[in-house]
């Protein structure tokens, strides 16, 4: 741990030397900026290194919401059930845990389709088909795989709740989110895909039943790219 908090300070140098010469604009890994906004709130929420749970994380580096976290030292779990998707995190996020399963209400085998756009890999057969009849995206194969519940990742790979949490699961998000015990588990930010896919953007539609549930359990909007929302928990919001 000491070497991981001088690794945490010396990147805070670095930034504010940038800052000092005027080269403070941030790099993003994010597809709309969304780490650098989850990365400046963790830091107005004073929480130092915070740890991350990426649910769906995809690629280690391109489009990803917690790869900036990383590269300023943090650490967390990474969630890809596609068995393909998981071997570069091995390799590029070698401080991370990296686990090939899914996430879901219960534990055991769930079909997992595989599409030839890999970002629209989905465990929702309905987005499967949705995505095949109005984008033209074909189911490229069906795999069986692992899943297991957001408790059990939390108490198997982390021993805490996540400071931040980040779901894109392709129409499977919702699902994810009811799984959680909100009175036993408060990650203090999440980032949620809440944007249906589209290939024109014209049947795209915003998942309004994740905003109800989320700001049921007491969580606020922080923040919206249009694709995704970021929300905080207004209890530590409010105290910060």
């Amino acid at each position: 741990m000491k070497a991981f908090g001088k690794e945490v300070s010396r990147d805070k140098v670095v930034r504010l030397f940038k800052r000092k010469l005027g080269l403070d604009g941030q790099l993003s890994y994010s597809q709309c900026g969304e780490d650098v906004i989850v990365a400046f709130l963790l830091e107005l929420l004073k929480i130092e290194s915070p740890t991350y749970l990426d649910i769906g994380a995809h690629h280690p580096t391109r489009l990803n919401n917690t790869y900036l976290l990383y590269k300023r030292g943090c650490r967390g779990v990474n969630v890809e059930p596609d068995p393909n998707l998981i071997r570069a995190f091995h390799r590029l996020r070698k401080r991370d845990v990296n686990v090939n399963v899914g996430i879901g209400p219960k534990a055991g085998k769930l079909d997992f389709f595989v599409m030839s756009v890999p970002t629209l890999n989905t465990f929702s057969e309905a987005e499967a088909r949705r995505c095949e009849r109005e984008s033209g995206f074909k189911i490229v194969e069906k795999l069986p795989i692992e899943v297991m519940t957001f408790d059990a990742v939390v108490a198997r790979h982390l021993g805490r709740t996540p400071d931040f949490v980040s779901v894109d699961v392709e129409g499977y998000d919702l699902e994810v989110l009811r799984s959680i015990d909100f009175a036993k588990h408060r990650p203090r930010v999440f980032c949620v895909e809440t944007l249906s896919f589209s290939q024109t953007r014209a049947t795209a539609r915003k998942n309004e039943a994740i905003h109800a549930l989320l700001h049921e359990a007491g969580y606020r909007t922080y923040a919206d790219t249009y694709v995704n929302t970021i929300y905080v928990d207004e209890k530590i919001w409010a105290i910060s």
